[in-house]
């Protein structure tokens, strides 16, 4: 009998040896998570008789490089030294210099939809993200959820081995799910990332953002030094370094996404000074030097032709001397901007380098996300908000001029005048948001992997989309395309490996068909061949229903720029380029077109779920505080009330009871010296403040603020705020104007503090902590 036992156990180890051999050989890649091999029962009584199967690890493939992506924020074709820009992009450059550079790579037209694009490998709207996830829908392709069958290539990595990390803008998950309540399922973490440092929205404010490591918000420093930048690249720098000394036979895989240089225009007035004068001759003329620099480089073809700017751009000497003077210093604030981007995304590039990883990493670093934006309209803001709130003077040439000395500093939030943007763009006519022209969807691209790519400075001119990078990656690590994540068949990616160019530069373009859509801005990319509409301008509203809309047609495989309309010369040809868009519409979840804008801010009218949707009231409680405008309760355009329990103590108290945004826009319940204060910042232009006529009593108390708004059904209306105290009037104040829109993309609501920029000057960050105690603090919706 135990000869017979001995006998089992022997085949059994046999059995084992054989399935660690042939472990790698038999892992089935395209079902993840990866599944062990089979072990027969031990049948061995003591662990001492017994040989323990070897431990199944999930390791990436043989020889797989690390990956890094870089994505920029907001930045068009002619946006970089490697393409032509007297923009300073040295470390890109030097990648490009070192690496292949492509010419004809697309994005979106807008941030989130490039960005779920970029790490999925699926068009924006199979992602349901047609627009930014702040104006999502209820239509399918536009509610701002991705789907469970769209896997990242972050979660595909992290199950085949790799370490994962994300760094800066994560723009991807939907804003009610934003909150401290969840769900979490498509938060950073959640879709593939091991670790996450940066912001949920579209824009922060550089020098006190809204951040979050993982699934916590972080309290950043209160140092006039600081600036997220430079933040980012330290922990994102400090983590590769981490997971390298620990486990330096485990790639990794980071995505590297400032929030550079979208609005706010932040950056230190060091990088500032460096570019003083630099702008003085306009943009007519930066756009005509950038475009010859583009010919001279070979990036274009010494026959394009500069395409004519919209109508609306003026003419440099058509402008008075004080817009000259403004706009200029917007543009000197604008390069330093992407001066610090890039200085700081270089020291991330040579801390690979430092390791010695550098020649086994492929980078893939895209110079934006979208063209160049003009969302700043024709004259620039001094506070971006007050472009979403359509309040004329954040655009007022001679008050912004009170701020020329201070712009990009933390007492502006601002944005650059449009023209700036077409001369970014060039040598196309438009920008970002018009996914209809090459000015919003062409971006300058590096791909650089020297331990594979042997091309050096090398330009490529395949045309190829933001949905291609993902299936170049999977192909370059050796990995298939997954069927099943997380026990959810996958859709299969829409994307087209980029690989092929690497060793052939003359190779036709394999990804052939492209549609385009963004606010009903529209296009079709076919073989050579493009036809689109613009719908609406980045700075206005629509001007005709969707059938009235005209159609161009280029054949940019001859046109470069977009600079000649063939419309009427090949009709036939534009009739089936616009059959084409709509069978790809179809098949992608495009329609409904939707050009709304600045109303779907409101969820009601968007349609999209809502945490306070439909509540009148919200109770919160001290330490609460963090909270993002989707996920609080909407004190716009109505009555509302703030009832606040507090403990003043022994002595009078100081600080904020409740409040919500910041500097550019907000209001805050605080107190000061034991005096009740009400105050309504509105767009950072004028403060209405309420005060009372005694401080507070030692000890417990009631707090209330009564706000009657004037507007009835009027948006942005004013109204009388009132302050009480244990039910006494004690103050009140008239609010002439307050923000029907949006109040800040990331500043946040809470009790006991005021958290990144304060709303009142009555305090700073630093003392906005209420020094008494608060019981709870209600908000009702009248």
């Amino acid at each position: 009998m135990l000869k017979r036992f001995n006998a089992i156990a022997i085949v059994a180890a046999c059995i084992f040896a054989s399935a660690a051999g042939a472990q790698e050989a038999q892992v089935d890649r395209t079902e993840l998570p990866l599944k062990g091999p089979w072990y027969p029962p031990i049948t061995t009584l003591d662990a001492r008789d017994a040989k323990a199967p070897p431990v199944f690890e999930v390791k990436a493939p043989k020889d797989a490089p690390n990956v890094v992506v870089i994505l920029l924020d907001d930045l068009g074709f002619g946006g970089t030294g490697a393409t032509g820009s007297v923009l300073p992009t040295p470390n890109f450059d030097k990648l490009a210099k070192n690496g292949l550079l492509y010419n004809q790579f697309h994005t979106t037209a807008l941030c989130s939809p490039t960005r779920q694009a970029l790490i999925t490998g699926r068009n924006h709207h199979s992602c349901n993200q047609a627009k930014i996830t702040e104006v999502a829908t209820a239509f399918p392709g536009a509610t701002g959820m991705l789907p469970n069958d769209v896997a990242t290539i972050a979660e595909t990595l992290r199950l085949n081995g790799y370490s994962t990390a994300a760094y800066g803008k994560h723009h991807e998950t939907a804003v009610w799910e934003i909150s401290p309540s969840g769900p979490f399922t498509r938060w950073p973490n959640f879709v593939g990332f091991d670790e996450f440092y940066g912001f949920m929205g579209g824009e922060t404010n550089q020098w006190a953002p809204a951040v979050y490591r993982n699934l916590n918000r972080v309290e950043t420093p209160d140092d006039p030094d600081y600036h997220f930048m430079n933040d980012m690249a330290t922990k994102s720098i400090e983590w590769m370094r981490f997971q390298q000394a620990l486990t330096p036979e485990k790639p990794f895989f980071v995505y590297f996404a400032p929030g550079a240089v979208h609005a706010p225009h932040h950056v230190p007035k060091s990088y500032i000074e460096k570019q003083k004068g630099n702008f003085d001759e306009g943009w007519d003329v930066i756009r005509e030097r950038i475009f010859e620099q583009q010919k001279a480089l070979g990036v274009i073809p010494k026959d394009t032709k500069l395409a004519k700017k919209p109508n609306d751009i003026k003419d440099w000497a058509d402008l008075s001397d004080k817009e000259q003077k403004l706009f200029a210093r917007q543009a000197e604030v604008f390069a330093a901007f992407l001066d610090m981007t890039d200085h700081e995304t270089g020291r991330v590039i040579q801390a690979i380098d430092d390791m010695g990883e550098l020649d086994n990493t492929l980078i893939f670093y895209i110079a934006g996300d979208n063209g160049t934006s003009a969302e700043g309209g024709m004259s620039g803001l001094y506070n971006e908000m007050t472009y979403f709130n359509a309040e004329p003077q954040g655009s007022d040439i001679d008050f912004m001029m009170q701020y020329y000395d201070s712009w990009g500093d933390p007492s502006t939030y601002p944005h650059m005048s449009a023209g700036w943007a077409v001369a970014f763009d060039s040598p196309f006519t438009w920008t970002k948001q018009v996914a209809s022209n090459y000015g919003g969807t062409r971006n300058a691209m590096v791909v650089h992997w020297p331990n594979r790519i042997k091309a050096k400075g090398e330009i490529r001119s395949q045309w190829h989309h933001v949905i291609d990078v993902a299936p170049t990656i999977l192909e370059a690590v050796g990995l298939p395309e997954p069927r099943i994540v997380n026990g959810v068949p996958q859709r299969p990616i829409e994307g087209t490996s980029m690989a092929y160019t690497w060793e052939f530069p003359n190779a036709p373009s394999q990804h052939t068909t492209q549609y385009f859509e963004m606010f009903g801005n529209r296009g079709i990319y076919f073989d050579g061949w493009f036809a689109g509409t613009v719908h609406v301008k980045p700075w206005a509203n629509p001007e005709t229903r969707f059938p009235e809309d005209t159609w161009e047609l280029y054949h940019v495989a001859d046109d470069f720029s977009m600079s000649t309309d063939l419309s009427k010369q090949h009709p036939e040809m534009l009739a089936k380029l616009q059959q084409a868009f709509l069978g790809e519409a179809l098949k992608y979840k495009v329609l409904p077109l939707d050009d709304r804008r600045q109303e779907l801010f409101n969820p009601k009218l968007a349609g999209r779920p809502d945490l306070m949707f439909g509540r009148k009231n919200l109770t919160l409680y001290e330490g609460m505080d963090g909270l993002l405008e989707n996920d609080f309760i909407n004190v716009k355009n109505t009555s509302f009330e703030i009832v606040a329990e507090v403990d003043s103590g022994d002595q009078p108290a100081n600080g904020v009871i409740i409040a919500q945004g910041g500097r550019f826009g907000g209001w805050a319940l605080h107190v000061k010296d034991g005096v009740p204060m009400y105050t309504y910042n509105y767009l950072g232009i004028t403060r209405s403040v309420a005060v009372g006529k005694s401080k507070l009593p030692s000890g417990k108390s009631t707090v209330k603020m009564d706000f009657a708004y004037d507007g009835g059904e009027k948006p942005g209306a004013g109204g009388t705020a009132t302050l009480y105290v244990n039910d006494a009037s004690v103050g009140a104040t008239k609010i002439p104007k307050t923000e029907f829109a949006v109040f800040s993309a990331d500043e946040t609501a809470g009790v006991g503090i005021d958290m990144e920029t304060t709303v009142s000057d009555e305090y700073d960050r630093a003392t906005s902590k209420f020094t008494g105690s608060i019981g709870k603090v209600s908000i009702s919706i009248k």
